[in-house]
């Protein structure tokens, strides 16, 4: 599973750590958040992270 990086504030999204603090269990791919999830640290959107080379 690929990770994907916040453009605005560089927080990687690590499908097998998940975001447990928020309710995301390890092993979800980024596909698979909610469409309402955003990024633990600056708030920002699903559609301001890109996928991380």
């Amino acid at each position: 599973m690929d990770k994907y990086v916040c453009v605005p504030c560089g927080y990687v999204y690590d499908p097998e750590v998940g975001d447990p603090d928020n309710g995301i269990e390890p092993g979800t791919a980024f596909e698979d958040l909610p469409e309402d999830w955003v990024c633990p640290v600056c708030g920002a959107t699903k559609d301001l992270f890109e996928n991380e080379e």
